[in-house]
């Protein structure tokens, strides 16, 4: 033990100081895939989260906007980066992380930026996929299967007929 802590514990606190992240919103603009010298992926992008409530004193709703710059790292950064642009919705989940650096002028900067261990697409933002299995590679070396919404041919149904 440590300081009359056990392991356990001392993992479990590491755990909670985490500083864990979900935000839902929309990609405020294509993302920025950039790679480290040793050829590590990085994915840069920006998402805009919206909240509503209700003014108690004027009963009228009233909305705020939080924007979240997040990083994606590796294989979820190669995975995304084909998906995502301009205003697709996406559920971020992930960690709080700050950097902290000194300018040339000897200015200290800093940001906080969440880095992503999971990027979902919501589901108004697709109208068709391809699933990918195990065992998937560049060379197409196992099946895809591929499905279409059936939003896209029910809309185009309803202009031929809307009755």
């Amino acid at each position: 033990t440590t300081m009359g802590v056990l392991p356990q514990t001392q993992e479990k606190r590491a755990e909670m100081n985490n500083s864990t992240f979900t935000g839902c919103g929309n990609v405020t603009q294509d993302p920025e895939m950039k790679y480290t010298d040793s050829g590590i992926s990085k994915l840069k992008f920006s998402i805009a989260c919206n909240r509503s409530w209700k003014n108690a004193k004027t009963d009228e709703w009233e909305e705020d906007t939080s924007y979240f710059n997040v990083i994606a790292w590796r294989k979820l950064a190669d995975d995304t980066a084909d998906v995502l642009e301009k205003g697709v919705g996406v559920i971020v989940t992930g960690r709080m992380e700050q950097r902290v650096w000194e300018k040339d002028d000897g200015t200290k900067q800093n940001i906080v930026e969440v880095v992503a261990e999971n990027i979902a697409i919501q589901t108004r933002s697709i109208s068709d996929f391809t699933r990918k299995r195990a065992g998937d590679n560049a060379e197409g070396g196992s099946k895809r299967a591929t499905a279409t919404s059936p939003r896209k041919q029910v809309e185009e149904e309803l202009v031929k007929d809307p009755f």
